[in-house]
């Protein structure tokens, strides 16, 4: 999962990274604020380990301006040395999925994380055959079938049509989409990204009068939508 790190204490930032990196989470870290709200305004992440303290803004502040700003389906931890209990109870009003009070162990960090994202995105753990109406995907044989028609896809059109169906309604950054897929955001062109989606909605005939299609979002990425239900 990709993890956003906010802290301006670079030890804090060494620490968490290190551990959730070794439970295979990809980390990219942030010191104020101002630098995480422009990220999001390109970028897409699972999760948001968010300190207090911060230069220029308040913890609460942020958090608030980060449920406005994005999903509910990016959790957020707080990752903080304020211990009270009004402030935890505060927090988890304000929209807060958990709250871990710094220092704390390695070990723990990274199960609160995991427990967090089971919650938040369910489609983590599922069973062998999805299905999204008439669109059935097999992740063991990596085969889509539509109806009763089975649809040949590369590896990396099932990968990224099924990460844009378990993804629904929710906008997935280019680089998101290009590290998930193809565990790289930097050495590939978004060419590669473009094409291989609009062969999906090809191959897959991702139409309205099939209730799927993928939008297109000018200067972020991309989006899979029910069609006719709400976003």
């Amino acid at each position: 999962m990709r993890i956003a790190v906010v802290d301006d204490d670079e030890s804090v930032i060494e620490f968490a990274s290190a551990a959730l990196a070794a439970a295979d989470h990809s980390c990219i870290s942030f010191r104020t604020g101002a630098a995480l709200l422009a990220a999001l305004r390109r970028q897409t992440f699972d999760l948001i380990l968010l300190d207090w303290n911060l230069p220029d803004s308040s913890g609460m502040e942020l958090l608030r301006s980060i449920r406005d700003a994005v999903s509910r389906a990016t959790a957020i931890i707080m990752l903080t040395s304020r211990s009270d209990k009004d402030d935890v109870a505060a927090a988890l009003h304000a929209g807060a999925d958990d709250y871990v009070v710094k220092p704390e162990t390695a070990t723990v960090i990274v199960a609160r994380v995991q427990a967090v994202l089971r919650r938040a995105m369910p489609t983590a753990v599922q069973d062998r055959v999805l299905q999204f109406g008439s669109y059935g995907f097999d992740r063991l044989t990596e085969r889509v079938s539509v109806g009763d028609e089975e649809v040949a896809l590369s590896a990396k059109e099932f990968q990224l049509a099924l990460t844009l169906f378990e993804n629904m309604h929710r906008a997935l950054s280019r680089s998101y989409l290009l590290e998930t897929i193809w565990q790289s955001a930097a050495d590939l062109s978004t060419r590669t990204l473009d094409m291989h989606v609009s062969r999906i909605r090809s191959k897959l005939k991702l139409t309205p009068e099939n209730g799927y299609r993928i939008v297109a979002i000018s200067g972020y990425g991309y989006r899979m939508e029910r069609f006719g239900a709400e976003s």
